[in-house]
């Protein structure tokens, strides 16, 4: 059996554990980041936290493997850019690998979690995802005939700015109408807040305490279930949004599967049934040949330290 050691980088916690080639956690922690401090000082902290994680599975990792949030050229190791760290050309790879004494390799932390869902999550089994995380933006990553895609300069599969509304809602970064801007957590929130202040007798109002600053992603799913029509318009909105941009990603790549994930996917069936009905009517050719399966994904915080330790186990492989 061989070992990997997966890292998760994250503006708030540096998630690390320590994986066997089935994809099983032998242990796993996390430490604050403490993101505004010189990159070399955090390096030392990740590496510090790789080796004692280590040490006490009592086992000799072959390689590490890291998701960064933001803009990675993983042939080099670098983090071009990430915002959430405010990092610029940081050689994160080289630093690591000469403190920890292993090969690392590094990559986006969306990429990392579609490798996990694929190596031991709801994508096992597949050999064309499409991960879409729904949290405050829209994320993603693709597996694509078994391999990781990333695209030109690792810089690819950023399909929360595909537009899905020409001239529609502007996005955070910049362009109008895009997949983010209407199927992320923040935009189901403001949809429901919008609502609220459309329809002052919502069931939506009970539900946040008279107060539409506590909505949250679950408001209208609530309100809708329990018989209030202006939730229902929210969901029923929220979901029309959804599937405009997944059908868009299955027209142009026709994965196997496609994996949701965020908090919004605690919603289940009550999410997923309507969804799948509207991809499957948008799918060009329609769904007999080449059907898609959309399903929630499983790993939930595990997923991106089990995908570093995937990408670290193929790029071990190739060496």
């Amino acid at each position: 059996m061989k070992y990997y050691t997966g890292i998760d980088l994250g503006g708030t916690f540096v998630k690390c554990g320590i994986v066997d080639e089935t994809g099983r956690i032998l242990v796993k922690d996390k430490i604050p980041t403490g993101k505004d401090r010189p990159y070399k000082e955090i390096a030392a902290d990740i590496a510090a936290l790789a080796v004692r994680l280590a040490e006490r599975a009592g086992v000799a990792p072959e390689g590490v493997g890291i998701g960064s949030p933001g803009t990675v050229d993983s042939s080099r190791g670098v983090i071009v850019y990430s915002n959430n760290i405010r990092w610029s050309n940081v050689p994160l790879g080289e630093e690591l690998s000469r403190l920890i004494g292993l090969p690392v390799a590094v990559t986006n932390d969306a990429n990392a979690a579609v490798l996990g869902e694929c190596f031991c999550g709801a994508g096992s089994g597949y050999r064309n995802v499409v991960f879409v995380t729904l949290g405050t933006g829209v994320g993603g990553g693709l597996v694509l005939d078994g391999s990781l895609y990333e695209g030109g300069g690792s810089a690819g599969a950023e399909i929360g700015h595909t537009v899905i509304r020409m001239g529609g809602e502007r996005c955070t970064c910049g362009r109008r109408g895009c997949f983010e801007a209407y199927a992320s957590a923040t935009a189901l929130i403001r949809q429901t807040r919008a609502a609220m202040a459309k329809h002052a007798q919502s069931a939506m109002w009970q539900l946040c305490g008279g107060n539409a600053d506590n909505a949250d992603g679950k408001t209208a799913f609530d309100a809708m279930r329990a018989g209030d029509r202006a939730g229902t318009q929210v969901v029923r909105g929220y979901i029309r949004y959804l599937s405009e941009g997944i059908a868009n990603l299955c027209n142009v790549f026709r994965p196997d599967a496609v994996l949701l994930g965020g908090g919004i996917c605690a919603e289940g069936e009550t999410l997923l049934a309507p969804l799948r009905k509207k991809v499957d009517a948008m799918l060009f050719g329609g769904s007999s040949y080449a059907p898609v399966r959309i399903l929630a994904a499983s790993l939930g915080n595990d997923a991106g330290l089990c995908g570093a330790a995937r990408l670290a186990m193929m790029r071990c492989a190739a060496l």
